[in-house]
């Protein structure tokens, strides 16, 4: 049987250095589960591998996809699928913090309802009434799982989860409980964390660090096409608001700090839910290589 181990985390925690080192180790590629490095014209404000990284370890869904090309997570649960089982590699790695993706892979696509014409216009008239923040406050009451996980910045995954909600009389989470699908290979998920105010500081570096590699000049390439819902994403919507006039870029720059550690509470709260989840210093690749191992021959036995 193959297997599949996915590492996974928080941004910035230090999935990618780990990731190549159990490349190299077992000979096979990355398989990419981030959203956003699957979008060619991100590389900076995604934290793309390196032309030195992708040089030495092959890695699908980076980079693959034009600003405007459609693309969810549906989509890349059968692409992936498809690419474990057309491939040779009896250990097949996936790294990544999206965590919709990362599901999908492992338990299958929720059956949820397709919103009906007239609720989708309700809730669309109450956001440009009444904005975002209302919306919220119901969603919290409605639905607080969801609430506590969803990305309180992303008006779209905000008004989605209030049409279901009204529309069906049921929680958003609800239709997210469904049997997981049965997968053809053995599934070994490690979580990446470290102490809190660590992280804090390696994402307030990592900005700093965009920031000094040219960010700024790749959001300004990319300003033309804001409206796009790949770059609805941290980093750049800060950039583009300073752009806009709307922030000094120290404020900017601040704000993405915020964000991004904002984000890696919700990527936690989210995969700390996950029983199955093995939790790992990610410095700690002797052990992880061991466990990796370790649970890889009894998929064999």
């Amino acid at each position: 049987m193959k297997t599949l181990v996915v590492i996974t985390g928080p941004t910035a925690v230090g999935k990618t250095d780990l990731c190549m080192d159990i490349a190299e180790h077992y000979g096979i590629p990355i398989i990419n589960a981030d959203s956003r490095q699957i979008y060619r014209d991100m590389k900076i404000g995604t934290a793309m591998p390196t032309e030195e990284q992708l040089k030495k370890v092959h890695h699908y869904f980076v980079g693959t996809l034009n600003l405007e090309d459609y693309y969810n997570a549906s989509m890349y649960e059968q692409d992936v699928l498809k690419l474990i089982s057309e491939q040779s590699w009896n250990i097949n790695l996936l790294s990544g913090g999206s965590m919709m993706y990362i599901d999908a892979v492992c338990n299958g696509i929720d059956d949820i309802p397709n919103v009906d014409e007239e609720t989708r216009t309700t809730l669309k008239k109450r956001l440009a009434e009444e904005g975002l923040d209302r919306l919220l406050e119901e969603l919290k009451i409605l639905d607080p799982e969801h609430y506590d996980i969803v990305d309180h910045k992303n008006p779209r995954r905000v008004v989605h989860a209030l049409e279901i909600c009204y529309m069906t009389g049921k929680t958003y989470t609800s239709f997210r409980r469904q049997q997981r699908c049965l997968r053809p290979f053995k599934i070994i998920k490690i979580g990446l964390n470290r102490e809190r105010e660590e992280l804090y500081g390696r994402i307030n570096k990592r900005v700093d660090m965009m920031m000094e590699s040219g960010m700024l000049e790749e959001s300004k390439k990319l300003y033309a096409k804001r409206n796009l819902n790949a770059l609805n994403t941290v980093g750049y919507k800060e950039l583009f608001a300073y752009l806009d006039g709307i922030y000094s870029l120290d404020e900017a720059v601040e704000r993405i700090k915020s964000n991004t550690r904002r984000y890696a509470r919700k990527q936690l709260t989210w995969f700390k839910r996950d029983k199955e989840m093995h939790w790992f210093h990610p410095d700690d690749t002797e052990h992880i290589m061991n466990f990796i191992n370790l649970e890889y021959e009894k998929s064999q036995c």
